[in-house]
């Protein structure tokens, strides 16, 4: 079983940058393509950026060329470096296998306010 523990969420206000970790268990995750994801408060769990094993990147509209997720297979780490951001990028952001995710880890909180 994959364990997920994600980091680098805070409290900064708009246009603001913070860098997001996800550290994995298991060796399964050099062979997964891995997203990360974002839930709002009253609002569904979002994918907003997807990696392949290969590097391969896609990313939802709200967020394009402003995030960039990255991964070092190495370190069985994927990050997420969100720049510019806004109010409305407010959630718990958590990574995980996409598609067919694993359980959920924690997740780390980001609050954009000013």
């Amino acid at each position: 079983q994959v364990q997920l523990v994600e980091f680098g969420g805070g409290l900064l206000q708009p246009g603001g940058s913070l860098r997001l970790s996800c550290a994995a268990s298991g060796r399964i995750f050099s062979i997964s393509p891995m997203g990360w994801y974002r839930q709002a408060p009253g609002k569904q769990r979002e994918l907003v950026a997807t990696i392949t094993t290969g590097g391969s990147t896609n990313y939802a509209d709200s967020v394009k060329g402003r995030f960039t997720i990255s991964r070092d297979n190495a370190k069985n780490t994927v990050y997420l470096q969100m720049n510019s951001l806004k109010p409305e990028d407010t959630a718990v952001y958590s990574c995980n296998k996409f598609p067919l995710p694993w359980a959920w880890g924690q997740g780390t909180q980001v609050t954009v306010s000013s």
